[in-house]
Parts: C-alpha cells; sequence; structure tokens
C-alpha cells in the first residue's frame, strides 16, 4: 500500500512552521534558561512534517525544495534559535546522502530516513584531528573523537566522518546514534544555542558496512563536484537561522515596546511607540533585515538549479554559488548581530531582566556567527570582484 502523501505547496509548509514556532515561543525563554536535552521540540518537528520536509513524496516525505527548507529554518528560528539550527543541520545531513552517495545509497537512504521519520545529527568537525578509519573484513570501524556533535542525543542517526587508514581518502557513513562505541558527552555549556545538544563524542571502534561508504563502488570514491555542495549548503542553514533569530528579536521587541516600554520623561511622549528615536530604530532594523532576506531568498533559489542537476556542476559554477552564498551570510552575521543587540535601545532598561529572555536572541547569534570567521566571507567575495578568483572548496568554502 503507498504511503505517498497528498501533494502540499510550499506555502502550506511554511504556514505549518509558523505554526511550530508559535508553540515553541510560548515558553522559549524558560527552556533556554533550562537547557535541557530538547527531545520534546525534536518530537514536535516529526509531529508537524517538518523533519521530511527533503523526503520523498513516495515514501511518506513532503518532497519540497531547499528554498522551502530555510524557509522553515527561518521560521522555527524566529521562535527558537537552537531548533532552528537543529532542524537545519538535520536537512543537510539527511541531503549528504544525495551530496556524496551513489544513486542507489542515497534512495535507500532517503527511502528508510521518512519512512522512520529520523533525525539527523553529525559528528563532523573539521578542527579536530581526523577520526580513524580501518577496515575489518566487510566492516569499516571508525576510531576518534569530535569536540562538536549537534544533535547528538535527540538524533536517531549521526553522519560519521574519518580517513581511511594509510591513504588522504574520507569516508562518511551513517549509524544508528545507539551504536555500541558512540559516546555523547554532556559538555555542551555555551551562552548561546543552549538547546542544540553540541557537545563532544567519543568514537570508539563504531561499525558501518563498507556498503555504507558514502560514494564508494567497489572501495572507489566516485568523485563530482557536487561533492562539495555540502558547505555552501549549510552555510546556507547558518543564513536562515540567523536571519530568523533577528526576526524573532525584532518581533519581541516590538511587543515589548507596545506593551512594556516607559517613554522618556524627556521626549515629549506619553508612549514609547512615538518617540521619533524609537520609530526611527524599527525601521532601520527591518530595513536591514527584509534586504538580508530578499538576499537570502534569491542565492536559495540559484542554489536549487545546482541541486536540480547535480550531475551539471562544475567547479565554475560551484564556485560563483559559493561567492554568492559568502556575501549573504556576511550580511545575515552583520544584520542579525545589529538587531539582536540594538533592540534593547528600544525597549528600555527594565527589558535586560532575565524573565523577559530578550538576552537569548543576542546570545544565539553570537555564538553561531563565531563558527568561522566571516571575514573570509568578505574575502571570497572581495577576491571575486577584484580579479575573478573563485574559491575553493574546502571545509569551510
Amino acid at each position: 500500500m503507498s504511503t505517498e502523501t497528498p501533494a502540499k505547496t510550499a506555502e502550506y509548509w511554511i504556514a505549518r512552521a509558523t505554526e511550530v514556532a508559535a508553540v515553541l515561543a510560548t515558553d522559549a525563554a524558560a527552556r533556554d534558561k533550562a537547557g535541557a536535552t530538547p527531545h520534546a521540540e525534536i518530537q514536535l518537528l516529526k509531529d508537524a512534517g517538518l523533519v521530511t520536509l527533503l523526503g520523498p513524496t513516495e515514501h511518506g516525505g513532503a518532497g519540497q525544495d531547499w528554498p522551502t527548507a530555510y524557509r522553515a529554518v527561518r521560521e522555527i528560528a524566529k521562535a527558537d534559535g537552537s531548533i532552528g539550527q537543529l532542524l537545519g543541520y538535520h536537512y543537510l545531513w539527511f541531503w549528504a546522502a544525495r551530496l556524496v552517495g551513489t544513486r542507489e545509497q542515497w534512495e535507500r537512504l532517503e527511502a528508510e530516513a521518512t519512512r522512520e521519520t529520523w533525525f539527523f545529527g553529525g559528528a563532523v568537525n573539521p578542527r579536530d584531528h581526523d577520526v580513524t578509519v580501518t577496515e575489518d573484513g566487510d566492516d569499516l570501524v571508525f576510531t576518534g573523537a569530535k569536540t562538536f556533535s549537534t544533535g547528538s542525543k535527540v538524533s536517531d542517526v549521526t553522519v560519521l566522518e574519518g580517513v581511511l587508514d594509510g591513504t588522504d581518502n574520507h569516508v562518511f557513513a551513517v549509524v544508528p546514534s545507539t551504536s555500541r562505541g558512540l559516546t555523547f558527552h554532556d559538555d555542551w555549556d555555551n551562552i548561546g544555542q543552549r538547546l542544540t545538544e553540541s557537545g563532544g563524542v567519543t568514537i570508539d571502534a563504531v561499525r558501518a558496512p563498507w556498503t555504507d561508504a558514502l560514494g564508494y563502488a567497489g572501495k572507489e570514491f566516485q568523485p563530482r563536484t557536487y561533492n562539495t555542495l555540502n558547505v555552501p549548503t549549510i552555510q546556507l542553514v547558518f543564513v536562515n537561522f540567523y536571519l530568523g533569530i533577528a526576526a524573532g528579536a525584532l518581533e519581541t521587541a516590538a511587543t515589548y515596546t507596545r506593551t512594556k516600554s516607559r517613554s522618556w520623561l524627556h521626549s515629549g511622549h506619553d508612549r514609547a511607540v512615538d518617540e521619533p528615536y524609537v520609530i526611527d530604530v524599527y525601521g532601520d532594523l527591518t530595513a536591514k533585515l527584509w534586504a538580508a532576506e530578499a538576499l537570502a531568498d534569491a542565492v536559495a533559489l540559484e542554489g536549487q538549479k545546482l541541486h536540480d542537476e547535480p550531475d551539471a556542476v562544475t567547479p565554475e559554477t560551484r564556485g560563483a554559488f559559493e561567492v554568492r552564498v559568502a556575501a549573504v551570510k556576511a550580511r545575515a552575521t552583520d544584520v542579525a548581530l545589529e538587531a539582536t543587540n540594538r533592540v534593547f535601545e528600544v525597549t528600555g532598561a527594565r527589558a535586560t531582566a532575565s524573565a523577559e529572555g530578550l538576552d537569548r536572541f543576542w546570545r544565539n547569534v553570537r555564538t553561531h556567527t563565531l563558527h568561522d570567521p566571516v571575514a573570509y566571507k568578505r574575502r571570497e567575495v572581495g577576491r571575486w570582484v577584484l580579479d575573478g578568483e573563485l574559491p575553493e572548496p574546502t571545509w569551510y568554502s
């Protein structure tokens, strides 16, 4: 019997994400303060169908594209930056098999992941020492550790990455998060993105069959330029939850200004919403946010063209796309940091009370925007402008 989901529009799924965000927003500040593992939040995403947004319809998924996925991430992040990040990372790791794997591998993996509503985590941090991968008959054995493993304890499966012993060949595989030898640590204690379960992981002889080594056929990797699209794809995830957090900060602050802020005693106005300086700040920040969102949406559509024809992606088209991603990453970083900081100027001293939770928006953006230096994103754009240099694929470009 077919499990195919009736076709629904992108607008339906964005509205669905907005509904979920409204639920998350009711206690976002309290949950941020508590810092508990977000099992209920991930179940909410599953129940809403957002976890299988990119999944094939014939297996019960929504069959949506990346621009819709990015918008869903942005909506969720308005209410809760941590859950927005988790959803965005999930989409990237769900798509990892299609980016890196053979057709047989990604069709099989996507079908099972969609049917079983797997939530993906990833233990892939290039700043750490490489995980070592050894052969044992028909199996690969992963051994090592990673400082960050986002999604760890709320994930059903985890993407592992390492280097095949004695070679320079990198290997990706998806394993159950309950695999023997996979130990997640409770050591994520940063100022922001507190619910992302991004602590360390020990990988002690975790096994995966050779047939699950993504992109390998006959133990030989089958390279495509499309393999390298993982970085600009995840960078656009960053862009969208930064912009979502910024929008959430502005919406929360505006509500506070309308309902709680007092006008300055020398302003000549009875209401804070009538003060020219307050009006100017909200207008300025909103205009900047709208401009960044428009650029993000345009770049997402450009990226979808590459996803639609993966075998046609060339180093040139990939490099040109990365320049555009770098540009919007730089803009989103600046806009989000400014918006989440300056909202305090238009809410007032009492808005700094911990019970209001307005600080979480800045803490979340400040924490994650340090993932990789934004100056290097501006450099990619500048080098392209001055001499046509396209970024070479790396773990961060």
